[in-house]
């Protein structure tokens, strides 16, 4: 797990972070939240940004107006007003290894004056369980995702966006699928050739390789067709040992061809068959402690305002000319979105 603390200073673009660590929960309520239903966004997005910045001067005042308050309980104040500026969302890894998070989140910061203290890894609901979050971004179908709700700790996901899936193959392509948009052609035309093919057995993939193998007409699988037990790394490393084929998400493969470069390369990304939607959790105030639930609705009303979702379609990666993050925020009911 890592935790970092994003600086609202910096370029869009730019990776500047500090390994400062704020661990400590949030001890103050909000004094009023908003329901989209009654704010326009943009409204919204400026009292939030307003309320943060009256807090920090509300405490700046009260330190020096008090001329008999002692030290420690000036410095109490003064965590207490950074505690209420500052949004920590628990995330998978994948929008920060894409180049998402250094695109949006210095954006939110300048919009809102918040600041994110931004903590990735697998266990995104483990921290918001004890307290250490205000909001979970993940794929919808995170393993924990459902549970979290269910268990009335998080309030409804809202999609935010899709990452990308990808079909690999080696750089001579036997099968000519690169730049195909229909990712069943391909597997045609991989099964047709029959060029190697490795399934990778990591969660959700291997049930898009049995969709995949049905829609192109379950073609016999002897001679191609390789299942042996493989994941993740270790698929496309057996991949580019035969000059096959393999399905895989394209931010860690991008990640670990910086530590491990395989002979492969990403061949089909513009199937929406290569899609996966990822949601935002806000955590549920009534149920954990120290929530900053007016920092967690401005986040969630950030990623599904009509001007991010635009800047999300038209983000690209340094190297890859090719779309892979794509907006969800109009598979929403109506009550989340922003209203104009």
């Amino acid at each position: 797990m890592v935790m970092q603390l994003y600086k609202s200073n910096r370029s869009v673009g730019k990776t500047l972070m500090e390994d400062t660590f704020l661990d400590a929960e949030f001890t103050t309520k909000p004094a009023k939240t908003f329901s989209s239903q009654t704010v326009s966004r943009r409204h919204f997005l400026q009292f939030l940004g307003a309320a943060a910045g009256t807090a920090a001067m509300s405490g700046t005042l009260v330190a020096c107006s008090q001329g008999t308050v002692s030290e420690p309980e000036s410095s109490t104040s003064a965590e207490t007003t950074t505690r209420t500026s500052l949004v920590r969302l628990s995330s998978v890894v994948t929008p920060q290894d894409g180049g998402l998070y250094d695109d949006l989140l210095p954006d939110f910061e300048r919009q809102t004056g918040y600041q994110v203290e931004l903590t990735t890894g697998e266990d995104v609901y483990g921290p918001a369980r004890s307290g250490q979050a205000d909001v979970v971004l993940s794929h919808y179908g995170h393993e924990d995702a459902q549970a979290f709700v269910q268990d009335g700790l998080g309030q409804w996901p809202q999609t935010v966006f899709f990452n990308q899936h990808t079909l690999l193959g080696p750089p001579s392509d036997p099968a000519r699928v690169q730049d195909l948009t229909d990712l069943v052609e391909a597997f045609r035309r991989i099964a047709r050739t029959e060029s190697p093919f490795v399934v990778n057995n990591a969660e959700g993939i291997k049930y898009l390789t049995d969709v995949l193998w049905e829609a192109a007409g379950s073609p016999a699988k002897e001679g191609w067709y390789s299942d042996q037990g493989v994941q993740g790394q270790d698929a496309t490393a057996k991949a580019a040992q035969q000059g096959g084929y393999v399905l895989w998400g394209l931010t860690p493969f991008l990640r670990t061809q910086k530590q491990n470069r395989l002979e492969l390369q990403p061949l089909v990304l513009n199937d929406p068959l290569l899609q996966r939607i990822m949601v935002t959790v806000a955590v549920n105030p009534n149920r954990v402690p120290g929530v900053n639930v007016t920092g967690a609705e401005a986040f969630e009303q950030y990623l599904l305002d009509p001007v991010t979702q635009a800047r999300i379609h038209t983000f690209r990666l340094p190297g890859i000319d090719e779309q892979i993050w794509w907006p969800a925020g109009r598979n929403n009911a109506a009550y989340a979105l922003p209203k104009s």
